[in-house]
């Protein structure tokens, strides 16, 4: 029972966290101007870069990197029930009013503890692919918007 509970704790905890890290980096995102960033950064790469600062060590190095997607969307006209169409390859992909869809994606949690079925059969280290985490918000006008980058 200990270690069912210090698992499942782990998985809520690691997700809570990764969800956390995502939100941040869509809200720092979407308000972001060109002054505002690094130079020579485009909005794409500080984005990914928020995530992976947020994520408490989860996310590290270029293989935690490549997890992290942005993607943008043009939102349907109004009275419309059309899909968004996503833009991400479009250099005005970040235009304002389009939305900044950003996710984790097969993200693998590995237990702290191994589980043990029963005494004949070894523990199992098996680790777990987590569903999506992602957050998504409008882009907001800016006199002065950033490159885009490469997205997603």
């Amino acid at each position: 029972m200990v270690t069912v509970t210090v698992d499942t704790a782990w998985a809520i905890f690691a997700k809570s966290t990764l969800q956390r890290a995502v939100r941040l980096a869509v809200r720092t995102g979407v308000t972001l101007t060109a002054t505002q960033m690094a130079q020579g950064a485009c909005l794409t790469d500080t984005v990914k870069k928020t995530v992976q600062a947020n994520a408490l060590g989860l996310l590290n190095g270029q293989s935690g990197y490549n997890l992290i997607k942005v993607n943008y969307f043009q939102p349907p006209a109004p009275n419309s029930n059309g899909p968004a169409v996503d833009v991400s390859g479009s250099p005005s992909g970040d235009a304002p009013g389009n939305i900044m869809q950003v996710s984790v994606q097969n993200f693998v949690l590995v237990p702290i503890l191994p589980r043990f079925f029963d005494w004949k059969t070894a523990a199992d280290k098996k680790s777990t692919i987590f569903a999506n985490v992602n957050s998504a918000d409008l882009i907001e006008p800016s006199r002065n918007p950033p490159c885009i980058g490469t997205a997603p």
